[in-house]
């Protein structure tokens, strides 16, 4: 490969290259220079070799293809512990001081199609992971799909998705009984979600914001259709 034009717009290889060749020709082609006068133009060459590359780190990385990722900026909640509007069991909703980043690791729907959270984004999104054999998370989704019904649309949404050993056809059972319309059937069946997002313990309710960052998390069963959770809501997504 040949660079054309000044030396300055050379990519840092090229530089490199070139003053190598150059030492290595004074080097060879001058014979009398003693040992001491060799090993000082050689350091001299790695010091400025150095130099340069401190001087034009991003440079370097983009030659060896060593790029880093831009890092995620996660916002300030503007809140710390439960909302000033809990009450009863939304006292334990606890929003995190300083968004936390978001979890893009795939799950499932019905028909074993894979999603990501980052497909809610624009929105603000109630995550619940649940199992059809935990009593509190039955106990609760009656009341998350009452939640979806009064406030879901453009800005908000409820996912709920059940994580572990959960069969497609007993969750659709379990929805059936207990009434459950408009939630939708996603599976997390080797629970990689759950592990990527700390999940403990079930049922375990998360709020991501529209960036897709976790702002809030509740852990355990809770009421998800009284006037404290429609205000906290309302409060997000119409302040």
């Amino acid at each position: 490969m040949i660079a054309s034009g000044p030396a300055a717009n050379r990519p840092p290889h090229m530089v490199l290259a070139f003053a190598l060749s150059l030492l290595v020709s004074v080097i060879i082609g001058t014979r009398r220079i003693d040992m001491q006068l060799r090993s000082a133009i050689l350091y001299a060459a790695i010091a400025a070799g150095a130099i340069y590359a401190v001087s034009n780190i991003e440079a370097v990385k983009d030659a060896l293809g060593l790029k880093s990722a831009p890092q995620e900026v996660t916002q300030s909640t503007g809140l710390s512990g439960p909302h000033p509007l809990a009450e009863g069991l939304m006292l334990k909703l606890s929003f995190h001081e300083t968004a936390k980043p978001a979890v893009n690791t795939p799950f499932t729907d019905a028909d074993g199609n894979e999603h990501t959270l980052a497909e809610y984004k624009g929105k603000y999104v109630l995550v619940n992971i649940w199992a059809t054999w935990c009593p509190p998370c039955r106990q609760e989704m009656p009341s998350l799909d009452r939640l979806q019904k009064q406030k879901g649309g453009d800005n908000f949404e409820v996912v709920t998705i059940a994580t572990g050993r959960n069969t497609v056809p007993a969750i659709n059972k379990f929805f059936e009984t207990a009434n459950i319309t408009s939630l939708p059937v996603l599976l997390d069946p080797k629970q990689t979600l759950a592990r990527s997002m700390n999940v403990l313990g079930l049922p375990v309710s998360v709020i991501l914001n529209p960036e897709g960052q976790e702002i809030a998390r509740l852990t355990g069963g809770a009421e998800w259709d009284t006037d404290s959770t429609f205000a906290i809501i309302q409060s997000l997504i119409a302040p």
